[in-house]
């Protein structure tokens, strides 16, 4: 069986001993931008080549790709390292502005993701020989200039000339945007500045939305002027590229309230926006908005805004009341649930909300205001009603992922009686961009999954296994059953399950049919779990959250969460079966059974090869499939394939105390590496384990 994997390293190969193919890494898009109701065309850059690529697929609606670059072998047959291709993509009049997500198909899979911004602009890009006021690029505003600081001191200029007095703002997307880049170590750290034509500045922004700047600049006196934008350290690289929206209307930052609800008409503050007279709105809140953060374009004096961070709220709504709500004493009135809107005005503002509470009452606290784009850092508390400090909770965090903003997953009331929710900031900030909205509600168990990859990659025959990994909240200890919706044509599921009560992770095992043709398609997957509840057994269906691995400095590895995981039928591996012998293995506690395997490697392949049923790497395990109890036995199987070498074995061990388990779906995995992170595979047919009484 053939097959693609994204995998992990389980020890150091050298670089000589890697991969002879590779899903495309994409780097950089350049420009980085397109404009609504447009085509254009663009360079994608990637590392490993991009040779077969036939397809693009983006996120969202409104906009499409096309490969524009001919695919044509040299005159020997053989496949050029096409590193390099052309990119069109047509984006639709009321396509919704903003960074889309993109990957392209070719003969080895997908790739992994690029990123595209929507602008309702036109879109100018860098020329070559704009580092100095005497070459600066002549632009004209409003406009999405697109660039890159692509060495060591580069300093791009743009000049542009101002006929009255204005406000303008410059709203810059550059380190946002690599985030995703899955093999980009060192991010670039933009600082923009407005300067006149002789060189004086005029106004300064660094970091606004984590490294990237918003400069608003007022600029009095009519005249020639320069945008200057470079890395803060005077650092460069081919792929740092950048998007900076020059507007000449406002640029909403933030929204007060923060929290709406669907299908409503709410009375919004527009915070960033001049004039103050037109600052304040009434929206007719879209129904059917799914509850949670979102960013849309909101309705503005002249025409739509730029999207904007509104949290989608299903529970009563509050809005902090004016006057003082600064201590326990004179604390708002709220109760459970609710959906609290709110902000610190000004500097050491802290905001209080009151609520009973039985004892014995599990609470628990929810706040957004970073992840919307706010400035505040958010504490919370929980105070008694002599305003003693009962818990404080700062950042949150999921997995690699973390947020500034805070939560507390389960708080139980120790007492009857009337307790306050504190809020402020970690620094006592405050202003208008300072909001925040915050869900008090009462937990119930329930669970979220994540995908530890966001594509696979089959070949006509093939098998890879889809890795899910649970986080249990509240109490929940049941049994996920794993599904999956939206294969492409000529691909099945085995789906496996996630054990009750187990910290292992679950899988489900992809395979495409011998005849397969080429395709990819965006897939779901979904677990079922039935949660306790006081009235009766209720089922829960969650959707798994695609993540993309990243390569980290020195050799480490990183998760980022996706918009989509693309399944592909491709046609190249280095791998073209794993086999192994028996199909299920049957353990009692204390017992080890041998499993042999052999692989087929392709013609010319004679690389290293290493084998595992369990996802780690440098000692991290990212997913482990095996029932609770049964372990590979390193030391007794042989997992490195050197050379020509075709067969190895695993033996797997069931410790004395480990419990019964019926027929748990896993796969042994032959690795092949291609980067230190990054590796491709094959794998075997469903293996089943089975761990039976003694």
């Amino acid at each position: 069986m053939v097959r693609f994997l994204l995998a992990l390293l389980l020890v150091f190969i050298p670089a000589s001993a890697g991969a002879q193919t590779s899903y495309p890494m994409l780097m950089s898009l350049k420009p980085v931008a397109a404009q609504t109701g447009k085509v254009s065309e663009h360079t994608l850059s990637s590392a490993h080549s991009m040779f077969g690529a036939h397809l693009v697929i983006v996120s969202g609606t409104g906009v499409t790709g096309e490969v524009l670059t001919k695919m044509e072998k040299d005159k020997d047959g053989k496949s050029p390292n096409l590193q390099s291709i052309q990119l069109k993509f047509t984006i639709a009049p009321d396509a919704l502005p903003g960074v889309r997500d993109f990957r392209v198909i070719g003969d080895t899979g997908a790739s992994s993701i690029g990123q595209l911004v929507v602008v309702t602009d036109p879109v100018i890009a860098e020329q070559d020989n704009n580092d100095t006021r005497e070459t600066a690029q002549p632009v004209t505003l409003p406009a999405a200039l697109c660039g890159t600081i692509e060495k060591g001191e580069d300093v791009d200029l743009f000049k542009f000339q101002i006929t009255e007095p204005t406000t303008l703002n410059f709203h810059v997307l550059a380190m946002r945007l690599e985030d995703k880049v899955h093999d980009l170590q060192t991010h670039v750290d933009p600082i923009i500045t407005v300067r006149t034509a002789s060189g004086s500045t005029v106004a300064a922004a660094d970091n606004r939305y984590a490294a990237d700047p918003l400069l608003k600049c007022r600029i009095e006196h009519p005249g020639e002027y320069l945008l200057e934008i470079r890395d803060v350290r005077y650092e460069g690289n081919a792929h740092w590229v950048y998007c900076v929206e020059a507007l000449n209307r406002p640029f909403v930052t933030t929204i007060n309230p923060l929290g709406v609800e669907s299908g409503s008409t709410a009375a919004i503050q527009l915070n960033g926006w001049e004039p103050s007279e037109s600052a304040k709105i009434s929206w007719a809140v879209p129904a059917g908005l799914s509850p949670g953060l979102t960013r849309i374009p909101l309705p503005g004096a002249n025409g739509p805004t730029n999207p904007v961070a509104v949290v989608v709220n299903d529970l009563p709504p509050v809005h902090e009341a004016a006057g003082d709500n600064n201590s326990p004493a004179t604390g708002q009135t709220v109760s459970i649930p609710s959906g609290i809107s709110g902000c610190m005005e000004t500097e050491s503002d802290i905001d209080c909300f009151t609520f009973e509470a039985k004892a014995g009452d599990l609470i628990g606290l929810d706040v957004i205001s970073r992840r919307a784009g706010a400035q505040l850092d958010p504490i919370v508390s929980i105070l008694n009603a002599q305003g003693g400090r009962l818990l404080e909770s700062d950042d949150q965090s999921a997995g690699s992922i973390s947020s500034q903003d805070a939560l507390v997953d389960l708080w139980q009331a120790p007492a009857d009686g009337k307790y306050s929710i504190e809020i402020r900031d970690l620094h006592l900030r405050g202003g208008v961009d300072f909001v925040y909205f915050i869900k008090l509600f009462r937990p119930e168990p329930k669970f979220s999954l994540t995908l530890d990859s966001d594509k696979t990659p089959l070949v006509p025959g093939g098998s890879t296994p889809l890795y899910v990994r649970v986080q249990r909240k509240n109490g929940f200890d049941g049994e996920v059953q794993l599904g999956i919706e939206g294969l492409p044509s000529g691909v099945t599921a085995t789906c496996g399950r996630i054990l009750a009560g187990a910290s292992i992770d679950g899988m489900i095992l992809l395979t495409a049919e011998p005849n397969a043709a080429p395709t990819a398609a965006n897939i779901r997957v979904t677990g079922r779990g039935t949660v306790k509840t006081k009235d009766q057994p209720q089922e829960l269906v969650v959707e798994a959250v695609p993540m993309q691995e990243n390569y980290m400095p020195g050799g480490g590895r990183s998760h980022w969460p996706m918009l989509m995981h693309t399944v592909s039928v491709a046609s190249v591996s280095d791998l073209l079966a794993v086999k192994t012998t028996p199909a299920e293995v049957v353990l009692k506690p204390g017992e080890s059974k041998t499993i042999e395997i052999e692989v087929v490697r392709a013609p010319g392949f004679e690389q290293n090869i290493t084998l595992d049923m369990v996802y780690q790497h440098l000692g991290g395990v990212f997913a482990n499939p095996l029932p609770p109890g049964v372990k590979i036995d390193a030391k007794a199987s042989k997992t490195l394939l050197t050379a020509k070498e075709t067969k190895g074995s695993i033996v797997l061990t069931a410790e004395p105390t480990a419990a019964p388990v019926e027929k748990q779906l896993t796969t042994v995995m032959g690795h092949v590496s291609i980067n230190f992170v990054m590796k491709s595979a094959t794998c075997s047919p469903p293996l089943w384990v089975t761990v039976i009484k003694p």
